[in-house]
């Protein structure tokens, strides 16, 4: 990687602690920066994450952070597998050499960026107001039991926009905002020292279900999941099932999110719900079936990484929120 990848004057010489060492894979600027306080703007830390499979909407996904208004931002590309180049002055780069996995690629992205909240943008999503993340400010400024917030999503083609886009089981209108528990993570803020007491986002899934795990964490760490109907982020309307691995991860991650988060009681409770879903949902595709009973299987015999069981009142708090943790 180049040193012309991004311009040197794009960050201020102090900002690069003393002593900080690079790897090569980064570009100078890279490094970790200490938070600064921003009385009237605050800092907010954007990580975007790329293959460089669409490069024209990645670059409109920045393009549309660094229209921002009213904060001052910390901007990275993490490549997951790709060296980022041909993107917008004002965004750093982060090469990994491999990928790592969707939420393993957002993990390091935030080790490399810092600010008073932490941003998480995929690559073919932008924000199309330049006061989105000045207005997410600003709900955990004057709230502060929020802990995360995920903005409505549209297709901007005019497309029928999914109804798994709205993460609550009474689906209700999309521009109804209410606490959630699980989220789309293609557009999603949460305060910095958040993210971090949460331990970020679980790297071990490498794809599906690291937003619940994140909302999960959020609640259990006294904080709220907010469903922001009054902001917007756009996002094409695509089938994730699309995804060759999808069935078995599907499944494979929900007995890992039980493993990993639950008491040992709602375990079962939890997977059993999910099972019978799928079965009500897929009883005319049995390959799929096939495929998702396999991923239980596997969940249920591989390592799942690190155990964080939430306490009975996180449980119970979730449970008078609206959703008890076993569906």
């Amino acid at each position: 990687m180049t040193d012309d990848a991004v311009p040197h004057d794009a960050v201020p010489h102090d900002a690069v602690p003393d002593g900080a060492v690079t790897d090569g894979t980064v570009t100078p600027s890279t490094v970790r920066r200490h938070a600064v306080a921003h009385p009237k703007r605050p800092r907010v830390a954007v990580v975007s994450l790329s293959q460089g499979t669409r490069p024209d909407d990645l670059r409109r996904g920045l393009d549309s952070v660094l229209a921002q208004q009213g904060v001052e931002l910390d901007v990275v590309c993490v490549g997951n597998g790709w060296e980022p180049t041909g993107l917008p002055d004002g965004v750093r780069t982060l090469a990994l050499p491999e990928n790592l996995g969707i939420p393993a690629g957002r993990n390091a992205g935030a080790e490399v960026v810092d600010g008073d909240y932490v941003f998480f943008l995929d690559d073919d999503a932008s924000i199309p107001s330049v006061t989105f993340l000045q207005d997410a400010v600003g709900r955990f400024e004057r709230d502060p039991s929020l802990g995360l917030l995920q903005p409505r999503v549209v297709d901007p083609t005019g497309a029928a926009n999914p109804r798994r886009w709205v993460p609550r089981i009474r689906k209700g209108e999309p521009d109804h905002s209410s606490p959630v528990f699980s989220v789309w993570e293609g557009a999603v803020v949460l305060p910095m020292d958040v993210y971090r007491i949460v331990g970020g986002w679980g790297a071990e899934y490498f794809y599906a279900h690291e937003g619940i795990e994140l909302a999960w964490r959020v609640w259990d760490a006294g904080r709220r999941a907010w469903y922001a109907g009054d902001l917007v982020a756009h996002h094409p309307a695509i089938d994730p099932a699309r995804h060759t691995e999808y069935y078995r991860l599907n499944a494979r991650n929900r007995v890992w999110l039980a493993r990993r988060n639950l008491p040992a009681p709602l375990r079962p409770l939890y997977v059993g719900s999910w099972a019978a879903i799928q079965v009500a949902r897929w009883w005319r595709h049995p390959r799929r079936l096939t495929t998702w009973f396999a991923g239980i299987r596997e969940g249920r015999t591989t390592d799942c990484g690190p155990t964080r069981p939430m306490s009975w009142l996180t449980v119970a708090r979730m449970t008078l929120a609206g959703r008890p943790p076993v569906v």
